[in-house]
């Protein structure tokens, strides 16, 4: 019923939109004598608003070409280099040419940036790959829209969400180093936990886990009291529906990316109306380069994805009603998940202070967990003055956090080099 009513509601809004982006074309025309007037710049903005609002916002594109590397540019691609329906393992190859010509001749160090799968796309760690990219070969998890993959190809769930990470690490090994933004951060500390016990080549140099619930219990916002309060059955009942056609996905149960959406949105909803009021303004002052900010913003923020019904609810039971990793009773495929066998694959937790989603502390308690981890292998930062997604993207991300992480890692690689030594 919410997909019938979701999808009803966008083709009943399209004769509207096509209005409006007739009358947005129309006062933006340089052939309309009117278009400079009060009047004119009102009817283009109010139609350009209502146009955008009522669109449809596919996914983004990467649009990483290149990337600055001690001031010289360096031409950069995205390459598949793995993938499954579910997801794509995305190399960002840089040009060798251009990194002899930045003084670059040696190999970096391999680094999994484990995207969320939680309501956006992997492109959300666009600034997030910019940065890794001046120090790293890079490698995302670009996971897949889950109406866009058929019924025949079976389910995905939490666990087998845990196979494609353990996966993908073998595939880049050996000893690469791995980055778990937000809601990966448990299913990582997992996957890392399985291939410790197991002693494989391909276990992780370090983890660098950022603004993750590891432990929901603590600090506990908005998001996690939701969790709390409501029962098992309300989630299934209430979020989850079937993808209509035409999707290739048809039939098959999700937990739909626009009620995700809705959901943020809602937390921080004057907000967003604000930044929309802004946005009218700067149009309506022929301020350009403000309105362009917005809509890059927006573009991002506004683009979802489906998560499958098995996904979501056992990411809802396991990490955010039951706690199974952190009271030790997390058991996949038949093993009983042990965070205390790792010995050698370094840790670091970043938070943020203002955090509304994962409040500070639940990211710390990997720490406690890994209690087999030298405390020279351990290491905790928070940041002040940021939330959420502060953490990964934005300014303080770039010129604070990620030459933390930069430290850490070139910490760990030394350590690999020479084993018991991480001071």
């Amino acid at each position: 019923m919410l997909y019938s009513l979701y999808e009803a509601g966008y083709y009943a809004s399209t004769p509207l939109r096509w209005t409006a982006l007739a009358s947005r074309d129309f006062w933006s025309s340089p052939l309309n004598p009117g278009r400079d007037s009060e009047i004119g710049r009102r009817l283009f903005a109010g139609s350009d608003l209502f146009a955008n609002l009522t669109r449809r916002y596919g996914k983004p594109a990467w649009n990483i070409d290149s990337v600055q590397i001690d001031g010289h540019d360096v031409r950069v691609r995205p390459t598949e280099v793995w993938s499954t329906p579910w997801v794509k393992l995305v190399h960002f190859a840089r040009d060798m040419a251009d990194m002899r010509r930045a003084g670059r001749r040696e190999l970096e160090p391999a680094v999994l940036i484990v995207a969320p799968l939680s309501g956006h796309y992997a492109t959300l760690l666009r600034g997030t790959v910019q940065a890794f990219l001046q120090d790293h070969e890079v490698f995302v998890t670009d996971w897949t829209n889950a109406r866009d993959v058929p019924v025949m190809e079976g389910r995905f769930d939490f666990h087998d969400y845990l196979d494609h990470v353990r996966d993908m690490l073998r595939q880049i090994g050996p000893r690469p180093h791995v980055v778990a933004v937000c809601q990966p951060g448990p299913a990582v500390l997992a996957a890392a936990s399985l291939m410790a016990e197991d002693g494989e080549e391909s276990r992780p140099g370090s983890m660098t886990i950022m603004g993750s619930p590891i432990d929901a219990r603590l600090s506990p916002t908005v998001t996690n009291k939701l969790a709390e309060e409501r029962p098992f059955a309300w989630f299934k009942s209430n979020m989850i529906d079937t993808v209509p056609p035409p999707y290739p996905g048809a039939g098959r149960r999700v937990y739909p990316g626009f009620v995700q959406l809705y959901s943020f949105m809602s937390m921080n909803m004057e907000k967003h109306q604000d930044a929309h009021l802004r946005y009218l303004e700067d149009l309506m002052k022929g301020d350009g380069d403000a309105a362009e900010k917005h809509l890059d913003f927006y573009d991002e923020y506004l683009s979802v994805l489906d998560l499958t019904e098995e996904f979501y609810l056992q990411t809802v039971d396991y990490v955010f009603q039951q706690y199974l990793l952190p009271k030790g009773e997390l058991v996949h495929r038949g093993r009983l998940v042990k965070p205390g066998a790792i010995t050698d694959i370094g840790l670091l937790t970043v938070e943020g202070e203002n955090d509304d989603i994962s409040g500070i502390g639940q990211t710390q308690a990997a720490h406690d967990l890994c209690n087999g981890l030298p405390a020279a292998l351990k290491e905790d930062y928070v940041q002040p003055h940021v939330g959420h997604y502060g953490v990964f993207n934005g300014r303080r991300f770039r010129e604070e956090i990620y030459p933390r992480v930069r430290a850490f890692i070139r910490r760990m690689e030394g350590a690999l080099e020479k084993p018991g030594d991480a001071a």
